[in-house]
């Protein structure tokens, strides 16, 4: 048992190589797979998928007809702030509430309102009385809807399987809901221009079904195996609290941070600089550049996670984070400065992989190492970093490009992150150095 964080020391946690002893080195890689050897994980990451892909659906059906509606570049902006904006600020409380109540009950909540605000989609759209108001709200209340689902998702996914395969757990999730990010978009123009705005958005509603329903029949609650945190605080002042105890944890505030910086430089803004990349791929057709990038872009998380399941070449270490962190800001730099789509796409492609190991990583570490009645709000607090900090890329990339192309902007925040990256490396070796010598010390003390 590991003495600083209450985990087993079989269960692979982090090692800087040097400071492995801090959290217990590695004894025992999980199964391959492991996770959909499970039997109540397996229908849930089948469910997972299936959301996460009626969640980009809607995104496709929605946008369009906003665009075509109303022509307001505001507005476009608005869309991406309002779906990462209840990461940032009610993450931390959302993880209170997995920390103390049924998890499969959150979840539902989740997706009976994403299947809500699908509805009113709906009847707004066959009515003709969206307006600019309405639009904003559900807008907001899409974005809660993921918000909600996150941390209790995280609590759900150690309930199945344990700790031993929480690892296997993670990337497997990560890697489930990259399908869904991936097929969103083509299901959803299949529904849009087959079916029409209205009934799209109406069969979306169905996709989320399988979820919702596979939370009334499991009988994992996201606290079977240790029990609920009755005394987890709610709000504003247990959320102070619990981001002043994870300052005094290196690993953890490394973690968060190695998460938030990928999403403040990099972030959702990928996907929103690919037409005017494409536009310069130097292809006759830049719609199927523009097709193929995206394809790249979402192809590379889901092959990550099945190379990384499936051969075990990369340890469940900070060092590997870390490292995972630094080629997704080189392969983007590199991508930033391509006008070769032959080029473009393998970029693209490894810069998945390693986004998606670097994010299950962080998230596995940051679950493993968080303390048990807290479990919750860390993994919260973990949201704000990973998610909510998505924000920023609006501003790094997309504001900043303004005044100095996309291209340039795109570059330099992934150089920026990659310095960032260093940072982080640094103030975690001269902790494990103080360790070090502190260990030192004490060991003469005794002598």
């Amino acid at each position: 048992m590991c003495a600083a964080c209450g985990v087993p020391t079989h269960v692979p946690v982090w090692d800087l190589d040097e400071g492995a002893d801090q959290a217990g080195d590695v004894q025992r890689q999980p199964a391959k797979f492991a996770a959909l050897r499970n039997g109540s994980c397996r229908p849930y990451l089948g469910g997972a998928a299936l959301a996460m892909m009626a969640d980009n659906i809607e995104h496709v059906i929605t946008y369009w007809v906003l665009w075509e509606k109303f022509h307001s570049s505001a507005l476009t902006g608005f869309e991406v702030i309002s779906h990462w904006l209840p990461f940032l600020l009610l993450s931390p409380y959302f993880g209170a509430l997995a920390d103390r109540r049924d998890c499969r009950r959150l979840i539902q909540g989740a997706q009976l309102l994403f299947m809500a605000v699908s509805v009113s989609w709906g009847v707004l759209f066959a009515t003709g009385t969206l307006r600019i108001w309405n639009a904003c709200v559900l807008l907001i209340l899409h974005g809660m809807a993921g918000a909600l689902w996150g941390p209790a998702e995280q609590l759900m996914l150690e309930d199945f399987v344990g700790p031993a395969d929480l690892p296997s757990a993670i990337r497997l999730n990560s890697t489930a809901r990259s399908l869904g990010i991936l097929f969103g978009p083509v299901v959803g123009s299949a529904l849009l221009l087959g079916l029409g705005p209205v009934k799209g958005i109406f069969c979306n509603v169905a996709f989320y079904l399988p979820l919702t329903v596979l939370m009334a029949r499991t009988k994992f609650t996201g606290h079977v195996r240790h029990g609920v945190a009755a005394r987890a605080r709610i709000g504003v002042v247990g959320a102070v609290r619990v981001f002043r105890e994870i300052a005094r944890d290196r690993v953890l505030v490394s973690m968060i941070v190695l998460a938030g910086l990928g999403a403040f430089f990099i972030g959702a803004a990928m996907q929103t600089v690919m037409p005017a990349l494409a536009n310069d791929m130097g292809t006759a057709n830049t719609g199927t550049a523009y097709g193929v990038l995206l394809f790249a872009n979402g192809l590379g998380g889901v092959l990550g996670g099945l190379l990384l399941e499936g051969t075990g070449w990369l340890r469940m270490s900070v060092r590997v984070a870390l490292w995972s962190t630094a080629v997704y800001g080189v392969s983007t730099v590199a991508f930033a400065f391509s006008h070769s789509l032959a080029i473009s796409v393998p970029l693209l492609v490894i810069g998945g992989v390693a986004n998606l190991a670097a994010l299950s990583i962080t998230q596995t570490v940051v679950q493993l190492l968080a303390p048990r009645e807290k479990r919750g709000q860390i993994v919260g607090v973990y949201g704000v970093g990973a998610n909510g900090m998505k924000i920023g890329s609006g501003f790094t990339v997309g504001m900043f490009g303004a005044l100095v192309g996309l291209r340039w902007s795109l570059g330099l925040s992934a150089v920026a992150m990659c310095a960032g990256t260093a940072v982080v490396a640094g103030y975690l070796a001269s902790g494990a150095r103080r360790a070090r010598r502190e260990n030192a010390h004490a060991q003469n003390v005794v002598t």
